[in-house]
């Protein structure tokens, strides 16, 4: 990479010299902490304007060696001017620029203040309203993205980064430290690859949300593709079910926000929710997850030892015989990791 965005004095030359801002302009420069797979940096001008760029790393921020080519922010850029069309409005940030060459793009900074959801979350500050908001986003974006027809497919053909972001660090890995589950993953996998179906987001998670006015706002797409929805579904629950598991004194209330984004989801999607066996694929996804998220290349950084032990013995003995919807999954996910008194 020619330019590095979170050296601040390279960014500034590169800006001026791409004439993105004036040449005597100094904006403030501020470096996002948390992302493992990108460098980010926000940029307020002096006029209030405000960006944040992205640049994808080759080498993930992993302890183990995880890599993927940088062109990916180009797929989450081609994300972001579709889901201009697919989301309802508001629920992402507009495109301001896209860099071939350095791998960066730029989109409109969410306004502050606002929470990221999944820091709320861990606090037990729970809201239903937001919940229900999560499940019918999803559900809008498969619908229309079912709807988009062969230029939306053709768009978003290329799955290379969903699989070595996702199906590989976390099927495959997950596979290989637990045999007993690999057939199982062996299927999922290949059943993955051979769906077609609508927009799949591939990171659908409240790590992902902002929440700003009360409504949602989505944020990275860079394993965006037109694949099986069940997967978006299955790494949804997983967030919420590992969150129930894991946060205190709300684990009922995770429990029955996980009921209610699928509800949600399915009332809003139409045509995707009722497609083949969508239900029983996402229980596949979600039990997939949940072992990959405690074994898999990116493992949840809340769970305790003895909860990453009890989430594995759960999803290993719920693979034996899997679930046929996702609501008898979340009860049997509860039975089977002691949630209950």
């Amino acid at each position: 990479m020619t330019v590095d965005i979170e050296h601040p004095g390279e960014l500034l030359a590169y800006l001026r010299r791409a004439g993105r801002i004036d040449s005597g302009e100094t904006p403030e420069i501020r470096i996002l902490a948390g992302g493992v797979s990108n460098r980010t940096v926000r940029v307020r001008r002096a006029s209030g304007e405000a960006w944040v760029l992205k640049q994808a790393l080759e080498k993930l921020r992993v302890a183990m060696d995880w890599r993927s080519s940088p062109e990916r922010v180009h797929r989450e850029a081609e994300a972001l001017r579709w889901l201009a069309k697919l989301a309802p409005a508001g629920a992402v940030v507009p495109l301001v620029f896209e860099d071939l060459s350095n791998h960066i793009l730029a989109m409109q900074a969410v306004p502050e203040p606002h929470d990221n959801w999944k820091s709320l979350l861990l606090a037990g500050r729970l809201a239903p309203r937001h919940v229900a908001e999560f499940g019918r986003l999803l559900g809008t974006v498969h619908r229309r993205g079912c709807q988009a027809g062969p230029e939306l497919a053709a768009a978003l053909a290329d799955r290379s980064f969903f699989d070595s972001l996702r199906l590989a660090p976390y099927y495959q890995t997950a596979a290989e430290r637990n045999p007993a589950a690999a057939s199982f993953f062996a299927q999922l996998i290949e059943e993955t690859r051979g769906r077609r179906v609508t927009f799949v987001h591939g990171d659908y998670s409240p790590k992902n949300i902002l929440i700003r006015l009360d409504r949602l706002i989505l944020l990275d797409h860079e394993v965006a593709h037109f694949g099986d929805p069940a997967f978006d579904l299955g790494f949804a629950l997983t967030h919420l079910l590992s969150k129930a598991h894991h946060v205190p004194g709300c684990r009922e209330a995770l429990l029955d926000a996980a009921r209610l984004f699928w509800t949600a989801y399915a009332g809003e999607a139409g045509e995707p929710a009722s497609k083949d066996d969508l239900p029983a694929r996402a229980v596949r996804h979600c039990l997939g997850c949940l072992l990959a998220r405690v074994d898999g290349r990116s493992p949840l950084e809340y769970l305790t030892a003895g909860e990453r032990d009890r989430q594995r013995q759960a999803a290993l003995s719920l693979m034996d015989c899997p679930a046929r919807s996702p609501l008898e999954l979340i009860e049997r996910f509860a039975e089977s990791t002691a949630l209950r008194p």
